[in-house]
């Protein structure tokens, strides 16, 4: 049986109310709860809908610590060296919530396996003990171009890239480094219940 995999990332939050200037007038009509509601209600949809397609195995991953990429700090610069807390706030509103809907799609709809990724959990974990990850740089991208944390521009050709990607744990302002995906991917297949619950990847597509 096959394995689904669905997930909403930093982008879709930046993009749609985190964008600096151009999410301002959204901010203020949207309060943060209602457009983590309104995401929320939407998923809801969709993955009903998957499950009503044939879909039994779902593993759904949580948005990670938005506020700490390198884009947010650079946008953000009255946070100096630390992570955009308002982003992050974000964030957990809407993983909570995000996981009550696991849990509930999971009770209610018969037949279905689904699992519910810490990602935020994991990563947070690698910023705030980087170094004994192999990680030199937690905070700056390194393919970059400008802002103090390489977070203004996208990575592109005119971007410079630094000596040794495998030692920064975001690749360009929004991204996560190869490396990094690597630890993320190992902790999600083969983690514990506070990593991914209530099955790892592995044993969800041995069922």
């Amino acid at each position: 049986m096959s394995l689904f995999e669905v997930v909403i990332g930093s982008n879709d939050f930046i993009s749609n109310y985190l964008t600096p200037v151009v999410s301002a007038v959204n901010q203020k009509v949207v309060p943060p709860d209602v457009f983590v509601d309104t995401v929320v209600a939407r998923f809801r949809l969709q993955l009903t809908r998957l499950y009503n397609l044939g879909a039994r195995k779902i593993f759904v991953a949580n948005v990670g610590p938005i506020g700490c990429i390198p884009y947010q700090r650079d946008t953000n610069p009255a946070a100096g060296d630390n992570c955009v807390s308002s982003s992050n706030q974000i964030a957990q509103l809407y993983n909570t919530e995000l996981r009550s809907l696991i849990t509930e799609l999971g009770a209610n709809l018969e037949g279905s396996n689904f699992v519910y990724a810490d990602v935020y959990r994991i990563v947070n974990d690698i910023l705030q003990n980087y170094r004994s990850y192999g990680f030199e740089n937690a905070n700056a991208s390194c393919c970059y171009a400008a802002g103090h944390f390489g977070g203004l521009i996208p990575c592109g050709p005119p971007s410079k890239v630094c000596s040794d990607r495998s030692k920064y744990l975001f690749w360009d302002p929004y991204h996560p480094s190869d490396a990094a995906n690597v630890i993320i991917a190992k902790r999600l297949l083969d983690g514990d219940s506070n990593d991914i619950s209530p099955l790892n990847i592995r044993r969800l597509a041995t069922i």
